[in-house]
């Protein structure tokens, strides 16, 4: 693009509008890498929907940058939502009961996408300053977002000229789903599904202090694409209610809750070479053919594929790894009875349960990169002071909305 073109071109910010930015909206979420670029490179489509990602959070905002002259095209655009998280806790309560959290309000910014033929003149931060404006507008105290530690153009944006700072590097562990047999599931483990009520008392009571806990959890256990909470106990151990657990829980005990991310989007490896795709599909018919050999085989993720998102995983107890695998080996058959090709999750880097989530490496990434900007200086974090420096605690809550 020339100089001459780029000087009477005017790109103005505004609000989404469905009618006439879907089919724009669509085109640039289609041809922008989510992933890191290189010969491999991983593409999102959202099913039709631009603002699926963020419209299930209480408040939300997509904005599209526009091109008026010399004609009317979106070439960039940036989803933002606000709502209240944990950033830490004041210590035990007076007369014991556990820790009290800590509640502030937090904005997050996903889908900022730029169109390949128009990046390098100021588009990005356009989008991030107008999102910004209307966290501020919204009370937000924090703004944060997620990129992957390869994407130098993305680090350069909001580190360097937005004043972003690194600050978690969580880890997302992403198993393939079989699906030429069921996992097996360990006899030594009960699994008891809870309903959105009795999950909702389970993480208020344990998981509300933890980082990024999300004040709403009952809007998420209650949402249609939230499939269930699974408890996990030795075997032998009797559930008799949600208030009895939390009152006497067994030595050890394990849970997560699964989130149908394959209603939301699909995602598509492209540029693969073809001996990656042969012995990926070789291992497919072999295990097929030969299901009662268990062998581990590739999932075709070199066409649209969906996935099932695990969260809000934790536990006690000696055993509890043990626990949380039978509970991932669950939600593997789930997914496969679901149609998909993965099951994915995102802990704390220092997540002391981390060894017991089955995932291949060479589909996982050991270090996602979250970014965060204190937006107003005056809010007060009680005891925590300025959440961006402090530092990270074992665990954290991913939300599933986010992903």
């Amino acid at each position: 693009m020339g100089g001459t073109e780029q000087e009477k071109m005017v790109i103005v910010v505004r609000e989404y509008e469905e009618e006439k930015d879907r089919e724009g909206a669509e085109l640039v979420d289609r041809i922008c890498e989510v992933g890191p670029s290189g010969a491999v490179s991983l593409f999102t489509d959202l099913l039709g929907d631009p603002v699926c990602r963020v419209r299930h959070f209480p408040a939300f905002l997509m904005l599209v940058a526009e091109t008026t002259s010399p004609e009317r095209e979106i070439v960039g655009l940036i989803r933002g939502c606000v709502k209240s998280v944990t950033c830490g806790d004041k210590g035990p309560r007076r007369g014991g009961g556990g820790a009290v959290p800590i509640y502030t309000k937090a904005a997050y910014i996903l889908g900022l996408r730029v169109s390949p033929s128009h990046r390098r003149l100021g588009i990005g931060l356009k989008l991030v300053q107008r999102m910004e404006e209307w966290f501020v507008s919204k009370g937000a105290e924090y703004s944060y977002m997620a990129t992957d530690n390869d994407n130098k153009a993305s680090l350069r944006l909001f580190t360097d000229r937005l004043h972003y700072s690194k600050f978690r590097t969580p880890s997302i562990l992403v198993h393939p789903v079989f699906a030429g047999h069921r996992l097996p599931l360990p006899r030594t483990v009960t699994l008891v599904r809870l309903s959105p009520s009795d999950a909702e008392s389970l993480y208020r009571r344990r998981f509300s202090t933890i980082e990024f806990f999300p004040r709403d959890i009952d809007a998420i256990l209650h949402n249609p694409l939230s499939l269930g909470t699974f408890l996990a106990l030795p075997s032998g151990a009797a559930f008799s209610g949600i208030e009895s657990f939390l009152a006497d829980p067994p030595t050890s005990w394990a849970v997560l809750s699964v989130w149908d991310s394959k209603s939301l989007f699909r995602l598509e490896i492209r540029g693969a070479s073809l001996l990656l795709r042969g012995l990926a599909w070789t291992s497919r018919a072999v295990d097929r053919a030969l299901p009662w050999l268990k062998i581990p085989s590739f999932p075709n993720l070199f066409r649209p594929f969906g996935g099932y998102f695990l969260y809000g995983l934790g536990g006690e107890g000696p055993t509890a790894k043990e626990l949380l695998r039978a509970l991932c080996l669950h939600a593997h058959n789930m997914a496969r009875a679901g149609g998909c090709s993965v099951v994915a999750t995102e802990v704390a880097a220092c997540e002391p349960l981390i060894d017991g989530i089955p995932h291949w490496k060479r589909l996982s990434c050991a270090e996602d990169l979250w970014c965060i900007k204190r937006l107003a200086e005056d809010y007060s974090d009680g005891a925590v002071g300025d959440w961006s420096r402090s530092p990270p605690g074992s665990s954290m809550f991913v939300d599933p909305r986010e992903v």
